[in-house]
């Protein structure tokens, strides 16, 4: 066997499971390690064992790669004017990246975390974009009120520094899923971080929905709608809705009505592992089901929506332990708020 063999011979040091021995690497398999490397000599790696399956396919190993910050950016002037600073400062360590005409694929495998520059609305795109991929997402508020971007512009480098030092908390943040059975063919099959919204045409009548928890009846609204909400939900549509406010670490849902015929129908706090389904009753044709409010379905007779806790959370970053209810009381003007 010579230098140029197309086959890799590789095993583990169990001794020291992080070096690597193998014998003649093919240049052209593994070139970026045999021009670093020899024959029948240890290559250290910290990663996990992963990099065998790397060496084989002759892509680098993860700790060679340049882990690189993802950009996204709300279509405002002063967010776009911040997102090519960012670049300026950053260089190659960061990449734009453009939701709008991309897709969840065309994510770069080195991507370490994104940077959502924008109000709640860019943040949900970018919570929706990633799918169920566990890539971080730091909010910087550049929109109106902004319960999910925990950075303001004032404090963005200063926090940028921070994240890149490592010195930053990852909050877990649930999701629902949201499934929708037509003609027992499943036609949606999404996860939403802030709400799923059942809603009636302009001038439609009033919406019926009986809704089931863990396949028991609980009661048949009639409303203009309903609001199945995360508790990081909680501070959106169904907080204007007249539901509560309820801390991202209850696990959760909440069923919030949008103007109830039946005034003792009142927003309701269930645990997340219920499972939700709902039946439309009436003339559902004039409903609409509404994800994070980014997507609109407009529903048929006879369609079932199941709903129910998301095994994919979402990972927000975040610089101070507690501080949820620091925003909370800045974006709701509450007195102490700053």
């Amino acid at each position: 066997m010579d230098e140029n063999s197309p086959i890799c011979f590789v095993a583990v040091n169990f001794c020291n499971p992080h070096v690597l021995q193998y014998t003649p690497v093919a240049k052209v398999i593994a070139p970026h390690i045999w021009a670093n490397s020899r024959p029948n000599t240890g290559l250290r790696l910290d990663t996990n064992y992963s990099f065998i399956l790397n060496i084989l396919t002759g892509e680098p190993p993860v700790n060679m790669v340049t882990k690189r910050i993802g950009i996204v950016v709300k279509n405002d002037d002063k967010a776009e004017k911040k997102a090519r600073e960012l670049e300026n400062r950053l260089k190659d360590q960061c990449i734009i990246i453009d939701i709008q005409n991309s897709k969840s694929k065309d994510i770069p495998k080195n991507l370490e975390c994104m940077i959502v520059l924008g109000g709640d609305g860019t943040f949900l795109s970018a919570a929706r974009f990633i799918e169920n991929r566990p890539i971080p997402l730091m909010g910087v508020k550049f929109g109106e009120v902004g319960f999910l971007a925990e950075t303001t512009e004032e404090n963005l480098y200063e926090e940028i520094d921070l994240l890149l030092d490592g010195k930053f908390f990852i909050q877990k943040r649930a999701r629902l899923n949201i499934k929708v059975l037509r003609n027992s063919e499943q036609i949606i099959d999404v996860d939403v971080l802030n709400d799923a919204v059942i809603n009636k045409s302009a001038l439609s009548r009033l919406a019926s929905c009986a809704v089931y928890l863990d396949s028991t009846y609980l009661t048949t609204y009639r409303a203009d709608g309903l609001i199945f909400a995360t508790p990081t939900g909680s501070t959106a549509y169904s907080l204007a809705a007249g539901g509560p406010v309820v801390d991202p670490a209850v696990a959760s849902i909440i069923l919030t009505p949008i103007c109830p015929f039946t005034l003792t129908n009142r927003p309701l706090i269930i645990p997340d592992s219920t499972k939700i389904e709902i039946l439309l009753e009436g003339s559902p044709e004039d409903m609409i089901l509404t994800l994070d409010g980014q997507e609109g379905f407009e529903m048929d007779p006879g369609d079932k929506i199941f709903i129910k806790k998301s095994k994919n959370d979402i990972n927000m970053i975040s610089f101070e332990n507690q501080s949820y209810y620091k925003i909370l009381k800045t974006r709701l003007k509450w007195s102490g708020g700053r």
